[in-house]
């Protein structure tokens, strides 16, 4: 295979683990992902925190009854706005490129997780994405605006591990995920991320995250992409799914339509 040695390695470890946590070449657009937090955050509490560590910190501002109403009003701002997307794609476009491809698509909507210390509300137990139909081709991109370790991390079964979930699944049943936990909760890999880097992972693989049993409060985002010609699951093109990086090519190929001859 004709690749370049940076790709090479990448892709083992890809492979391998079932991920990567590589550090952030473009830190303009992380700055400003973080300042638009920061920012919304002002105009909220109709407050400056500019110089406080008000990220971590956050569960020192507000309750958990009250989290997932501004939750959802930040959320609504960050896919309101026309750079956000763009900006989180150029976080993680080159190791996208060496991992995923570079005629990409990418979700529609960035989605954001706000977990408080001892915050029961904001779980996602144990699954694959795959599970629920999603595509095996598609990948995601985690960035954390914190740095994220332990119970203010997420979990993932390491790609090594994958064999022994599969026999799991065909000879046992389970009546929900939380069943299927314990039998993995030995094997699973809790993911030590800083502010500054990112994860791209295999969403074929069980992950997910406990309750936040840290002194902080984690940030973090995930968005996925998938190559445009690869298979979709029932996330489809348009509805779920937008083009980002269509080459020239392509573009004409879809175009195309060969001449009827006489």
């Amino acid at each position: 295979m004709f690749i370049t040695e940076s790709e090479n390695y990448l892709s083992k470890r890809y492979l391998k683990d079932g991920y990567i946590i590589v550090d952030i070449q473009n830190i303009r657009s992380l700055d400003w992902i973080r300042n638009f937090y920061l920012k919304f955050i002002k105009n909220y509490f109709n407050q400056d925190y500019s110089n406080k560590d008000i990220l971590n910190n956050f569960h020192k501002l507000i309750k958990i009854n009250d989290l997932n109403n501004f939750r959802l009003s930040l959320i609504q701002e960050v896919n309101k706005d026309k750079n956000f997307r763009k900006e989180y794609y150029n976080v993680a476009s080159p190791f996208l490129n060496e991992i995923v491809g570079n005629e990409l698509v990418m979700q529609n909507r960035v989605n954001l997780s706000i977990q408080l210390p001892k915050d029961k509300s904001s779980l996602l137990d144990v699954h694959a994405d795959t599970w629920s139909g999603d595509s095996p081709f598609e990948s995601v991109v985690w960035l954390p605006l914190v740095n994220c370790f332990k119970t203010k991390s997420m979990f993932i079964l390491p790609a090594s591990k994958y064999k022994k979930i599969t026999n799991l699944l065909q000879s046992s049943k389970f009546k929900n995920s939380s069943e299927l936990f314990p039998k993995i909760k030995n094997d699973i890999k809790w993911l030590k991320i800083n502010y500054g880097q990112v994860l791209i992972f295999n969403q074929c693989l069980p992950h997910g995250n406990l309750v936040n049993e840290e002194k902080e409060t984690r940030w973090s985002m995930n968005c996925r992409f998938k190559g445009i010609f690869t298979p979709y699951g029932d996330k489809k093109l348009g509805e779920f799914f937008e083009p980002i990086s269509l080459k020239a090519a392509s573009k004409f190929a879809m175009k195309y339509k060969l001449p009827k001859i006489k």
